[in-house]
């Protein structure tokens, strides 16, 4: 979603959620419903390995977004959301207006984005680059660019086939009816203005982002 931020901030280290996100690579690779089922099923695991920080629920079906407690108590739970006008999927590639599937961190915060707020993922992953390497969608030399960002926890490469600066965001001064009916996004999670402000209570760089 290049066109929603043009600026990266510094990108701060996140060797926790690093952790847990080298984990379930393995669990993802047999399948990405299996491992949200664990996920959700299992969430203490997930809180846990994110720091003992609140962690965030994108449901693409229901629309909703909610801040989960360590302890996996309701927090926030914000309705009528948008997410990619293309829907969701399993990889996101660079002009399908996808919102991804998995497990993601919030890697960086512009907050002088033209939609308010914006957190960004840590997008493409180590494992979305493997899934779309196995498939033929990225290249050997993006591959090796995704992966050693990963290695040096830096953030990824944003212009692979893959595209980049997905994340959470308001809508700024876009019109709040198009919000309400449709699914707008290049591919990123939007809440209303309100919602943004009210999110950034929980929200900070290392936040586990799940969504499915």
């Amino acid at each position: 979603m290049q066109t929603e931020n043009q600026t990266c901030h510094v990108y701060r280290s996140w060797e926790a959620a690093h952790w847990f996100h080298r984990r379930v690579a393995a669990a993802l690779a047999r399948g990405l419903g299996v491992l949200l089922a664990a996920v959700i099923l299992a969430a203490p695991a997930v809180s846990s390995a994110n720091g003992g920080q609140p962690w965030i629920q994108v449901d693409v079906e229901a629309l909703t977004l909610t801040v989960l407690s360590a302890e996996n108590r309701v927090l926030a739970r914000f309705n009528n959301i948008s997410i990619g006008s293309g829907g969701a999927a399993e990889i996101h590639r660079q002009g399908d207006e996808t919102t991804p599937l998995g497990v993601f961190h919030i890697a960086w915060i512009d907050r002088a984005s033209r939609y308010g707020t914006f957190y960004g993922f840590d997008y493409p992953s180590e494992r979305v680059a493997r899934s779309a390497y196995a498939k033929g969608i990225l290249s050997r030399v993006e591959l090796d660019a995704i992966l050693e960002a990963a290695r040096s926890h830096r953030l990824p490469p944003q212009n692979t086939s893959l595209g980049g600066y997905l994340g959470i965001h308001g809508i700024g001064r876009s019109d709040a009816e198009i919000h309400e009916g449709f699914n707008w996004t290049n591919g990123c999670v939007a809440l209303t203005n309100q919602q943004i402000r009210q999110l950034s209570h929980w929200v900070r760089i290392g936040t586990q982002v799940v969504i499915h």
